[in-house]
């Protein structure tokens, strides 16, 4: 009597990804032949009408279904969301543009029920993986990546060599508990889940055959690089500090020098004194961490057009008390303490980071 194959959930995120959807789903199907198969599309109302060719398809192949998604938005939020919809054994998560081939898919999965381990990641960097569609640069900048990944996840998972992969395998039942867990605001989904998993995962790697993107471009833009020195630092801390204050935090630090250049300037070239200099000053530093915190921190709940204006007015009326605050105490400590502009100006915006950060991101970008 022959064993029943195991049911495995593949999960692609899509966004404008049309011109490479189908291939991709004609190369993954034939692997209904070996497994018991549901391939999910989980769609972020992509604008090039993926989900639409998706429907279509479904229309003709049963095991194939669509998530599509509206009002929500994150590659994260998308690879957990279609996880927790899957309901095979075993679930994969691969890219949809191409670049992973189908081959590892079979290899990955082959791999995870031959033994007793939880996970299985197709790597990049494996000894006897290729390339070939990683440019220079960002290969250099994976490198990077997955050395500071590597120091700030448990030691257990030293060993791996791609912490950044989005080619993975994992038994679906065990891990719910941690995919449940795993922040969708993170830089990369399979990070998120070593780390909330604390080093008690079973792993293992395949050589991941990385292909050129066939149609369309990469995604990786500023606000990716923003995510993952977040999400490193958020490690860093045991996961203790909020992801979005750690955000706010260092956004309020490149206010500081925007504060402090503005009044050095304000004093230096047109001869205002300490006094009259420093309103200007925080309510252009106060005005740079609105634009820089609606572009990187709350970015999925970014703010546009006359939004994005009255999302100002809002942010500077929410900190006028603090703002009013930090005037006083810079002054205080001016006049009465020190006579240095500096640590009087520090004093003054220690004093408002808290409320600021409770304050706005609950009145101007909605989120608790």
């Amino acid at each position: 009597m022959h064993a029943m194959p195991p049911r495995v959930s593949i999960v692609l995120p899509t966004y404008n990804e049309r011109g490479n959807i189908e291939p991709l789903l004609a190369q993954l199907l034939p692997l209904q032949r070996q497994f018991d198969l549901e391939i999910l599309v989980v769609d972020d109302d992509s604008a090039d009408g993926t989900a639409e060719l998706v429907r279509q398809l479904a229309h003709r192949e049963p095991r194939l279904r669509l998530i599509r998604r509206v009002g929500r938005s994150g590659l994260a939020s998308a690879i957990k969301e279609g996880l927790l919809d899957a309901t095979g054994d075993v679930a994969v998560v691969m890219d949809s543009d191409g670049q992973h081939p189908p081959e590892t898919v079979a290899q990955a999965i082959d791999t995870l029920c031959a033994s007793d381990l939880d996970l299985v990641i197709g790597s990049r960097f494996h000894p006897k993986a290729s390339i070939a569609g990683l440019s220079g640069r960002r290969e250099a900048g994976s490198t990077w990546a997955n050395a500071c990944a590597r120091f700030s996840l448990p030691p257990r998972y030293s060993e791996l060599s791609d912490f950044m992969s989005g080619c993975f395998a994992l038994r679906l039942e065990p891990l719910l508990p941690l995919i449940r867990a795993v922040d969708v605001n993170g830089f990369k989904f399979l990070y998120e889940l070593l780390a909330v998993s604390r080093g008690r995962l079973a792993t293992a790697e395949v050589p991941l055959q990385f292909q050129p993107r066939s149609y369309g471009s990469s995604k990786l833009d500023l606000a990716i690089f923003w995510d993952f020195l977040i999400s490193i630092l958020h490690s860093l801390s045991l996961r203790l500090l909020p992801r979005r204050a750690i955000s706010f935090g260092l956004v309020g630090a490149s206010g500081v020098v925007v504060q402090l250049l503005v009044t050095q300037l304000l004093m230096a070239l047109i001869g205002l004194g300490f006094e009259q200099a420093l309103p200007f000053a925080v309510v252009s530093a106060a005005s740079s961490n609105y634009l820089i915190n609606n572009a990187l921190t709350f970015r999925f709940q970014r703010l546009e057009g006359m939004a994005l204006l009255r999302g100002l007015l809002k942010f500077l009326l929410v900190a006028s008390l603090p703002v009013l605050a930090n005037v006083g105490l810079a002054s205080a400590y001016y006049s009465f303490v020190a006579r240095d502009t500096f640590w009087a100006q520090l004093a003054g915006i220690l004093v408002v980071f808290v409320w600021n950060y409770a304050a706005s991101s609950r009145f101007v970008w909605n989120t608790p």
